[in-house]
């Protein structure tokens, strides 16, 4: 006999049945195994904690792009030269082609640029140059964004260029191709603007300390250069990826330096005023090197008529002409830099590197090469430095410090000379050197070369490219809003609504005040703020008796006129109100006394330059 079920024939269709401990929820596209990586990106996106996940992420990033790019300068150096670093060597022949003699540097920067050229050209323009400005534009001008092909191109072309006899740093490269990996991470995940800056400059911390085996530069070069802030969560955030990137630079090539300094030591006190001039003259040095390497720019823009990607190939026939007059100047020239550190150089020829140093690197941007001004700003200043060390010594009959003192504060000056990082040079060299005795020299001489520069020009050698566009940096309002403070914008404390005020008077005292006012106590002592809305809602009540202390509202954090304009702003976003009061500065004897009053129109006109 059949089943019921069996001998309907209208009885509904069974579903199959699921396996037993086999539900919907448990399937392997149920919405909880499905969210999963949803949350973790937004906990990445959002949290204290994924910000530094994604900051050690950066850093071991930063660190392995590092690493690979100077595997392919070595590369492309050692099959263009025949040599890992043809400075060292320079005016030799080169083994693969051993019939041209030191003729082959005519053609090595030729046959690179008719590679990079129209790599660079097609796929990524802006990995053109030196890269650090288009790192501080993408900061302050383009929430953090840059574009992910940049960092592959970069390191392509870069690598090519300085293989091929451009004599220019590979510091600026990985400034960009960090930070473009940063920005890359940053993207993936839609996180905001403001955390997407912070792991572009944890790209470039990392890539610094990756490259120089500096860690600590890394993380202030960031900070000083790239966000010009140096907010606490920020400047946690870029330690962790300069470290984690030094780390593994450091496993991978050892525990020194790019630069091998000998041991420095400050003869006598007297000295410490030729520091002093040779900080002021470093100082016009490194603004010297700025004007002329966007002079010969200049110059190569109105010669050149041609198509761009062809220029690189056709201007390295000029670039070769100085290879083969100076040959010292070919790719980064690191063994040239430490020879002159170490006396090996006379003092006519320590000037003629310098004034060639200009010119080659100058001569490599102007054609449109890829590199950075980073370690020919270090080399020029080393000539320098060497070149005033060795005078010191003709003139005191050998009594001062040595020359290789005055060659590493030379290094000091004339970079902070040219881009005004005075931390970023004093802290670089004391790890370069680690030697302590070299930091007061230091100071004096980088503090004054900083200041001279300010003097002499108002751009420095990474922001007069983009002023030369048109973009000027420090009129870019997020740069002002955490560098001016509230006590600078702030307006006078308007009269006060004291104890037992009518509403019915406040309101035409709130209407001119534009909708907030102080309260005081019957004491005079000031106890909060009051708003029209919280006065009209109890008018519409009823409740005119109402005394003005018992509707005080009460806002979360002071606002101080220490403070910055962007710590106001957001402090004046979480009142929900036009006004905020100022408070005097922690500690001071003001500190519980309002002493100002910030309103967003007076705050959003301090964001002005």
């Amino acid at each position: 006999m059949q089943s019921g079920s069996d001998a309907s024939p209208t009885a509904p269709a069974r579903t199959p049945e699921r396996p037993p401990g086999r539900t919907l929820a448990s399937s392997p596209t149920s919405r909880g195994e499905a969210g999963l990586l949803p949350r973790a990106a937004g906990w990445l996106r959002a949290s204290d904690g994924g910000l530094i996940v994604l900051a050690l992420l950066v850093g071991v990033g930063a660190s392995l792009l590092a690493l690979v790019f100077r595997w392919l300068i070595h590369t492309f150096t050692y099959l263009l030269s025949g040599y890992e670093d043809y400075s060292a060597v320079a005016g030799a022949a080169n083994p693969w082609v051993p019939w041209l003699g030191p003729f082959f540097v005519l053609v090595t920067p030729v046959v690179a640029g008719l590679v990079y050229g129209p790599v660079v050209r097609r796929f990524a323009p802006e990995a053109r140059g030196h890269g650090v400005p288009e790192v501080m534009f993408a900061v302050a001008r383009n929430g953090g964004r840059i574009r992910p092909q940049v960092p592959a191109v970069k390191a392509f072309a870069s690598a090519l260029c300085i293989g091929g006899g451009g004599s220019v740093g590979r510091e600026g490269p990985i400034v960009q191709i960090g930070s473009a990996w940063g920005s890359s991470l940053g993207q993936l995940l839609r996180m905001d603007e403001s955390r997407m800056r912070v792991l572009v400059a944890c790209g470039a911390g990392g890539g610094i300390a990756a490259t120089f085996n500096t860690p600590l530069a890394g993380v202030f070069f960031a900070m000083e250069l790239i966000l010009a802030d140096f907010a606490a969560q920020a400047f946690g955030m870029v330690v962790v990826s300069s470290v984690t990137a030094a780390v593994i630079s450091r496993a991978a090539l050892g525990d020194e330096p790019f630069l091998s300094l000998p041991s420095i030591s400050v003869g006598h006190v007297w000295e410490f005023a030729l520091f002093a001039l040779l900080g002021l003259l470093g100082g016009v040095v490194g603004v010297g090197f700025s004007k002329v390497l966007y002079a010969i720019e200049d110059a190569c823009d109105w010669l050149w008529r041609g198509p761009e990607w062809l220029r690189p190939a056709v201007g390295g026939l000029a670039l070769g002409v100085v290879l083969l007059v100076l040959p010292q100047m070919y790719g980064v020239g690191y063994p040239v830099l430490g020879d002159a550190v170490e006396g090996h150089y006379a003092i006519a020829f320590l000037l003629v590197l310098l004034v060639g140093k200009m010119v080659a690197t100058s001569l490599t941007i102007g054609i449109g090469g890829s590199g950075g001004v980073f370690a020919p700003s270090l080399f020029i200043g080393a000539m320098f430095g060497a070149a005033f060390g060795q005078t010191v010594a003709l003139l005191t009959g050998g009594s001062a410090s040595d020359a290789a003192v005055y060659a590493v504060v030379g290094m000091g000056a004339v970079f902070a000379g040219a881009a005004r990082a005075p931390i970023t040079a004093v802290v670089m060299l004391f790890e370069l050197t680690g030697d302590y005795a070299i930091i007061l020299p230091l100071m004096v001489a980088i503090v004054l070369a900083t200041g001279l520069s300010h003097r002499l020009s108002k751009e420095t050698i990474y922001t007069l490219k983009l002023a030369r566009r048109g973009v000027d940096l420090l009129r870019n309002p997020e740069t002002i809003a955490v560098r001016r403070r509230v006590g600078d914008v702030m307006l006078a404390v308007p009269e006060p609504l004291g104890a037992g005020t009518r509403l019915a008077d406040a309101v035409p005292v709130l209407a001119r005040s534009g909708g907030v006012l102080p309260v005081v106590d019957g004491r005079g002592e000031y106890v909060g703020t009051v708003t029209a809305a919280t006065v009209a809602h109890h008018l519409a009540e009823g409740s005119d008796d109402a005394d003005p202390v018992a509707l005080v509202e009460q806002y979360p954090e002071r606002v101080r006129t220490g403070d910055t304009l962007a710590d106001a702003l957001r402090a004046l976003e979480s009142a929900h109100a036009p006004a905020v009061p100022v408070h005097g500065a922690e500690g001071s004897a003001d500190a519980e006394r309002v002493v100002g009053w910030l309103t967003y129109p007076a705050a959003l006109a301090g964001l002005r330059p």
